[in-house]
Parts: C-alpha cells; sequence; structure tokens
C-alpha cells in the first residue's frame, strides 16, 4: 500500500511538472573543455579554472521539456539557469549571474540586436548610486574589464529598450548569485556561445 502511495504522489510531481512548461533533466554533453583562454577579436579572454566552477553553472546540453519553439531564450532566476531551447527536447543550458535584491525583474522580451565587445554606458541613475562611474557617462571602451564582456544581447519590450542585457562577464565568480544591477550575466564563452546561437528577433522569457 505505501509503495503504491509513493508512485501516484510520484506521477502526480511529475504531471504538475510537466503541466508548468518546463522540465529539465540531466546533462547530455558538458563543455567543460571550452573554458580555456582563448583570443578573441584581439582581446584575450582569460581561462576559467572549471574544477572551482560548480558542474551544474557549466554550459551543458540538456533533457528539457518547454511549449516554447527552438531559439526561445528562457532564463530561470531561482536556479540561476539560462536555457536556449533545442529541437527534441533539449536545450543548452548556461550558469548565469542576476539581479540583486530591489534589482531583480521577470517578464518577457526580444532580442532587438546584438554586439559584440560592445561599449557599455552606465545610465544616470547608476551613476548616481555609484558616482565613481561618471568617467562613463559618455561610453565605457569595449574590452576584458567593460561591464558587457564580450558579447550583449539588448532586450526590447513592448515599450522600448527595457534597459537589460545579457552579457558577458570576467566575473566567473559571480555566477550563481544575485549581484548585478538587474542584467543577465554569463561567463565571456558563454556569452560568445549564446550570441552564435541566438538569433536577432529571439523571444526572451525572464521568469
Amino acid at each position: 500500500m505505501m509503495r503504491t502511495r509513493f508512485v501516484l504522489a510520484a506521477s502526480v510531481v511529475a504531471v504538475a511538472a510537466m503541466l508548468s512548461g518546463c522540465v529539465s533533466g540531466g546533462p547530455i554533453q558538458v563543455f567543460s573543455s571550452d573554458y580555456k583562454s582563448r583570443t578573441d577579436a584581439g582581446y584575450r579572454i582569460p581561462a576559467v579554472p572549471v574544477t572551482e566552477l560548480p558542474r551544474k553553472y557549466q554550459r551543458q546540453i540538456v533533457r528539457y521539456q518547454s511549449d516554447e519553439k527552438p531559439g526561445t531564450i528562457i532564463v530561470d532566476t531561482k536556479d540561476k539557469f539560462l536555457y536556449f531551447t533545442l529541437p527534441d527536447d533539449k536545450a543548452v543550458r548556461y550558469g548565469i549571474g542576476v539581479g540583486r535584491e530591489g534589482f531583480e525583474w521577470k517578464g518577457t522580451a526580444r532580442v532587438a540586436m546584438k554586439k559584440e565587445w560592445p561599449v557599455w554606458t552606465p545610465p544616470a541613475e547608476m551613476i548616481g548610486r555609484q558616482p565613481e562611474l561618471a568617467k562613463y557617462r559618455n561610453g565605457m571602451p569595449p574590452g576584458i574589464t567593460n561591464a558587457l564582456g564580450a558579447r550583449a544581447l539588448y532586450l526590447f519590450n513592448k515599450g522600448g529598450d527595457s534597459g537589460y542585457r545579457l552579457h558577458g562577464t570576467p566575473e566567473w565568480r559571480s555566477i550563481g548569485k544575485a549581484m548585478s544591477s538587474g542584467c543577465i550575466r554569463l561567463i565571456n564563452q558563454d556569452i560568445i556561445d549564446l550570441y552564435d546561437r541566438a538569433e536577432v528577433g529571439a523571444k526572451v522569457i525572464v521568469q
């Protein structure tokens, strides 16, 4: 009798998860070897010590069931994962850093444009909080220390530019944490991979 109840309970949980829209499973392939140092557009991207980066935050292909079409980007701010949906109930999963308390956001947007080694211009309200950033009011030149890293995907919604970005960072220790000003950050090696996969116009769901 106890075994029957356990099986029924497990089935209910599984069905509930299916109905929620997305179900992820274990890794099919992990790209741990892709975090080596590399040169991109003349910039040297440092290696990431994968022995210190939790395996769950390393880029990998996982089983992932979703009602969204392939090419959709789904951001799980709770578990700190970004999914790029693939055909056949799979997705590329990346570890991410998200907005700290007071800077969280959720919603749906589109990738309006993509830029390699972008210029970063801090918004006026950020300069107000951090006056030391005033020197970048006309833009922080691209480079390995730039706040947007190696790539940026610019998110727009019905109101226009949301102000949020999916972007790179050399601060690999921030992955899996909530410490940004709202943007979603990925390791530079990962944002390059996502940049190459994602198309302008792609749907982005932040939940």
